[in-house]
This record gives C-alpha cells, structure tokens and sequence, in this order.
C-alpha cells in the first residue's frame, strides 16, 4: 500500500518542475507516489513532468480547472493513506514525508501536518534565512495568515506542537480526514479556484475535530509569489479570487459565535475591501456578482457542510 500520494497541481511551471518533482522522487523512508496535474499550461510543463515518467504520473487537462479542482481531480486519481499536497515552486528535503507519516501515524486525531518551510529563492529553491510558513492560524479579527511568514529563521519554531492548519505549499494530509471532510464541490473546495482554499479546508477539518500538527524537523522551502504586501503586483484575477474567497471564506465556516467575535473588525475590514474594489481595484468587483448570482448554491453547501460537522461531532463545532 501506498503511504503518501504527492499530488502537484501545474500550470506554466515549466521552470520549478524540474526542482520539485525531483524533489518529491527523493523522498526516503516511506513508499511514495507522485502525481502532476497539468492545467492547460501553455509552457512545457507537460513535456518537463512526462520527461520524469514513470516515477511521475501526469493528468493533463484540457482546461485550466484552478488549484482547488486540480487537486481534487489528484486526490481521486491518488492512492496513499496521506496526501501531500505539493506547490510547483516548493522543494522538499528527502525525509519530509517520511517524518510526518511517522508523527501522524502516533496521532490518531491529526489530520493535517505542517513541516518547517523557508523562503526559497533562485532557480534551485535554495532555502534562505527567512522562514515562509509554520502553519496557519487565524488572528481575534477573522484574518488567516502564515505563522512566522517573513520572520528570520534562526532559533524560530523550533518545537512540535498544534496549529490551525496547514498551508497548501505543502500540505500534509490523512486520507480518511480529507473524506470526512470532502463535500459536494471536492476535498478542497472548487469554489475557491485558487486562494485561501487551503485555510477553508484547516477551518473544515477543525470543526470536525481534526488536529493539525507542527513538525520542524519536516524542512522544505517554497517560492511565495503571493504576499498581502504585494497585492498590487498580484495578476488581477488571483486579487478577484482573494476577494471572492475572502467572503466564501465565512460562507462555508462562520458560526454565530465566530461572528459575533470578529463583528467589528471584520465589518471594518469589509469596508476596505469594498472601498478598494470600487476605486483602485475595480477589476475585483466580479467576485461580487459571483456570489450573488451563486448565493443560493452557496447556501445550501453551507448547510451540507454543517450537517457534517452536526453527524460527526453532535453538539460540538
């Protein structure tokens, strides 16, 4: 049997592929699978994963269906008692996988694990001084963010422990979770298309009693192209995501305790989102009629997803 499917989800990767994949070949300790799911990438993505068959998998798909369905579509075509979600621009030392196997497999309530990523940079994902993620975690105000995200590395998290979630750089995940956790749209959800469907899926697999663990000793370093500093140099249609996903967000997980919580700050913050969609950011204003028009839909995911949470943990959230 399988331990770990690694599933990478590309487009125009054509210059990380050959860093990660090779990567994710390497790893020791733990029977592996790795899996590409091309979206209709225009460079040579596709040539560059096939060149790595048989050890590499390629689904190659006639559109480009966005991180969240990719990942699914890998999911489903994977075999592994863990999934390792893996970003083409993220490269893994050899015994990433094989330390959070092992610590999953003494935690029987973990579903998701966090390894100790630094910021990469140059063509060979070299590690730099600066960590990237620690995990995920959300602030009083409702925000998520990267633990540590920026912060010098040295002496930093340095201990085991639990965080909210884990990051989609290279998330790591039991299966058996991600099926208690799998609603209409996928494992993660396709709604989001790319952006904070990483945190959507931690704040699920929280409500369902679900752990995530932090392991440092699991060590990677990943490319962060998207950073809330550099929203203006972000691709608009990766901004209007953000925008769309920021409400979609709450949609699938708010109770009324949360937001009842996070009332004020959030209010204050929606009012600068909308602000900013009308005056300097106008090509996010779709995201808004998106979820009107879907309004419905999202409702009735809304409750399927809470009547998960109902049959699994009765009386809990």
């Amino acid at each position: 049997m399988t331990d770990v499917s690694i599933i990478v989800v590309a487009h125009d990767d054509e210059a990380d592929l050959p860093v990660s994949l090779p990567s994710a070949i390497a790893q020791k300790g733990v029977s592996c699978e790795t899996i590409v799911v091309d979206n209709a990438s225009t460079d040579r993505s596709r040539q560059v994963s096939a060149g790595f068959s048989p050890a590499v998998r390629l689904i190659a798909l006639p559109e480009n269906v966005g991180f969240a369905e990719g990942m699914n579509r890998g999911i489903e075509a994977s075999s592994g008692r863990y999934v390792l979600a893996l970003n083409p621009d993220c490269r893994l030392e050899p015994d990433f996988a094989a330390i959070l196997a092992s610590r999953m497999d003494a935690r029987a309530d973990a579903g998701s694990a966090s390894g100790r990523i630094c910021r990469a940079e140059g063509p060979g994902l070299s590690a730099t001084d600066r960590l990237d993620t620690t995990g995920l975690y959300f602030t009083s105000a409702g925000r998520h963010f990267d633990r540590d995200s920026g912060a010098p590395a040295a002496g930093r998290s340095l201990s085991e422990g639990e965080v909210f979630g884990t990051s989609g750089a290279a998330g790591f995940y039991r299966r058996a979770a991600l099926e208690t956790a799998r609603i209409s749209t996928g494992f993660f959800d396709a709604d989001f298309f790319l952006y904070r469907e990483d945190a959507d899926l931690a704040w699920r697999l929280q409500r369902l009693g679900w752990k995530c663990l932090y392991v440092p000793a699991a060590a990677a370093s990943h490319r962060r192209k998207n950073l809330p500093e550099r929203r203006r140099a972000m691709s608009a249609v990766a901004n209007l995501h953000s925008v769309k996903n920021r409400f979609l967000l709450r949609i699938n997980n708010e109770t009324p305790g949360h937001f009842a919580r996070t009332l004020v700050p959030t209010l204050a913050r929606d009012v600068v989102v909308v602000g900013a969609c009308l005056t300097v950011e106008r090509s996010s204003l779709p995201a808004f009629s998106w979820l009107w028009r879907n309004r419905k839909r999202l409702w009735e995911k809304r409750k399927e997803i809470a009547a998960k949470v109902k049959a699994r943990r009765p009386g809990g959230d």
